[in-house]
């Protein structure tokens, strides 16, 4: 393509990652001479050079780079400012903006299964994804985050969310209270696996598991045994995605079609 907005995804193993999928056909949709590229990195650094040289005009950030990219841009907004995560950058007229959409992309995802207002919710894992989503939630519900991690605890405690130790012990008794348990760990990604025993799992609670692929992970399998209402982790990957496209062009991203998009794909 000549001529168009470049925009792109940073990460270290992005090349089976829907975000090209989903945002090119948004812009085909609304009529955006623009397109959307995978850059796969061992080095932000490197990365965030290429993004500057070729003048891209909005990039997302994933693992591992969603603080160390804070050193490369020029200013943090929104969320980002506090929790230092950032997954959304726009270039402002030469100046890189940061941004987070992993929480709203979340929230707005729990939404369309659940009202969030006072409820309890168990967050597993304290890394970028988790703490962002931790925040977002805290707004509106009551969050505690466990992590295998001290430091990771201890991260989330300073932007005022509770945090515990991710064992059996406190896994079985915080699961006994809550109304919403999130994976948002990478666990269920590679294998038929899960933090959590099925025999935790209660009829009444809304599971969510932020793993996209498999659609259907280990957690997800069980939760739907044992009666509750999931939400997968295609629903948070497109909701995000509307909200980086919201920043990037003003207009708003139809998620359903997002969905349909990335579903296909899937297949």
């Amino acid at each position: 393509m000549s001529g168009g907005k470049l925009y792109g995804l940073i990460g270290r193993n992005v090349e089976n990652s829907l975000s090209p999928v989903i945002h090119n056909a948004l812009f085909k949709r609304y009529g955006l001479d623009a397109f959307y590229t995978k850059i796969s990195s061992d080095s932000i650094g490197n990365a965030m050079k290429k993004v500057k040289e070729l003048d891209f005009k909005g990039i997302n950030i994933t693992m591992p780079y969603k603080e160390q990219v804070i050193s490369y841009l020029d200013e943090l907004r929104g969320d980002a400012e506090i929790i230092r995560v950032v997954n959304t950058v726009k270039n402002e007229d030469g100046r890189f903006v940061g941004y987070n959409t992993d929480g709203i992309g979340a929230l707005k995802a729990l939404k369309r299964f659940t009202n969030l207002i006072g409820k309890k919710v168990l967050i597993l894992g304290g890394g970028g994804a988790g703490k962002s989503i931790a925040y977002s939630l805290s707004k509106l519900a009551e969050v505690t985050v466990l992590d295998r991690k001290e430091s990771r605890i201890k991260e989330v405690e300073k932007i005022g969310v509770k945090g515990g130790l991710l064992n059996r012990e406190n896994l079985r008794n915080l699961i006994e209270e809550v109304d919403i348990l999130i994976n948002a760990t990478p666990v269920g990604m590679k294998g038929d696996e899960s933090l959590v025993p099925g025999e935790f799992l209660r009829e009444d609670m809304v599971v969510m598991d932020i793993v996209y692929a498999p659609l259907q992970t280990r957690l997800l399998k069980d939760s739907i045994e044992r009666g509750c209402i999931t939400v997968d982790g295609l629903w948070m990957l497109v909701e995000q995605a509307a909200e980086s496209f919201r920043i990037w062009t003003g207009m708003e991203g139809d998620s359903i079609f997002m969905r349909k998009v990335a579903m296909e794909a899937l297949k």
